[in-house]
């Protein structure tokens, strides 16, 4: 084999590679959903730091949910892998914040709360499998309006409710905090509302593509 044939095989290797920089950054969020769990669920009298800890690693993931599909695309880093697990990262650090709200009773307790839990879960853990079927088939789910409006709505959601559990654990606007855990819980129901929303989208657009693919 001449250098010139080493040299290529290289190039080519680095172009397929797993740990490019868009899936490093997936992979990052992957790793950020336990610490947050774990940091979460640290005694109280670690409040001081960890609070602040928990909105870094909250800014970090939807930072790095950005830019890894930026390098995607700007850097043609596309790959089945990201295409795959991107998806799952961020379902991973929603489900974890969402947990962890959940366990901590902020949205106060009772039954509805986990009713509205199962049904975020029931709903990302579908998408991920239509996707999955509709990559075997060689088609690619693309993002649609309603995905993308959930995604904004989680986000919101998560930042709502951490904000009503900083403002516990600190022991600030105490006066205030029945109002800002009631604004989390009612912005958490649209967010679920949402979810179901465009899970219906993504189903139909699933069994319209199978449709296609039968026809042919």
């Amino acid at each position: 084999m001449n250098p010139g044939q080493t040299r290529e095989h290289s190039v080519n290797n680095r172009k397929v590679s797993v740990l490019n920089l868009a899936n490093m950054l997936t992979l990052l969020r992957i790793v950020l959903a336990p610490v947050f769990l774990l940091i979460f669920f640290l005694p109280k009298e670690y409040s001081t730091w960890a609070i602040p800890a928990l909105w870094v690693i909250f800014f970090i993931s939807e930072i790095t949910d950005y830019f890894d599909g930026l390098a995607a695309r700007k850097l043609n880093l596309t790959s089945d892998f990201g295409k795959f697990f991107d998806p799952f990262a961020d379902t991973l650090i929603q489900i974890t914040c969402f947990l962890c709200f959940l366990i901590d009773g902020i949205w106060g307790s009772g039954i509805i709360p986990a009713i509205l839990f199962l049904l975020v879960i029931y709903r990302e853990f579908g998408i991920l499998f239509i996707r999955n079927l509709m990559l075997r088939k060689g088609i690619t789910l693309a993002a649609r309006m309603g995905g993308k409006i959930k995604t904004v709505i989680y986000i919101i959601a998560v930042g709502a409710a951490l904000l009503a559990v900083s403002i516990e654990r600190l022991g600030l606007y105490e006066n205030l905090l029945a109002y800002f855990k009631t604004g989390a819980f009612v912005i958490f129901i649209i967010s679920v509302a949402a979810a179901v929303i465009s899970f219906i989208d993504y189903l139909i657009i699933y069994i319209k593509a199978q449709n296609n693919q039968e026809k042919k």
